[in-house]
């Protein structure tokens, strides 16, 4: 038989399991998938906000420095004596010497 054949002697009336699947679908892509991602976005926001003065630092391009001034939208790093770059409290990846934000759980 074909696959047209089939389809065309599959029952008229909506079966129960036509609508549990889809909704199965969804309920294993949030949870494994969205609500993760939204956990580890929540992380990040409250680690950049709990920035302050003197945390040894590795921005997101992989420079190395020390927090000298802490603002609200930007962060001044000293990489090297007296050498200072300002940066987006958004390019702050992580506390030095961490492979993860100091206040991110350990993945279980």
């Amino acid at each position: 038989m074909n696959f047209l054949t089939l389809l065309l002697q599959a029952a008229v009336g909506g079966s129960i399991m036509q609508f549990v699947f889809p909704v199965a679908i969804g309920l294993v892509l949030y949870f494994f998938m969205i609500r993760p991602q939204q956990r580890k976005t929540a992380d990040a926001k409250s680690f950049r906000e709990s920035l302050v003065k003197g945390t040894r630092v590795v921005t997101i391009g992989g420079l190395h420095g020390l927090l000298v001034e802490v603002g609200p939208e930007t962060v001044l790093l000293e990489v090297e004596r007296g050498q200072r770059l300002r940066f987006d409290r958004s390019a702050v990846a992580r506390v030095a010497g961490t492979s993860m934000p100091a206040d991110a759980p350990a993945a279980s």
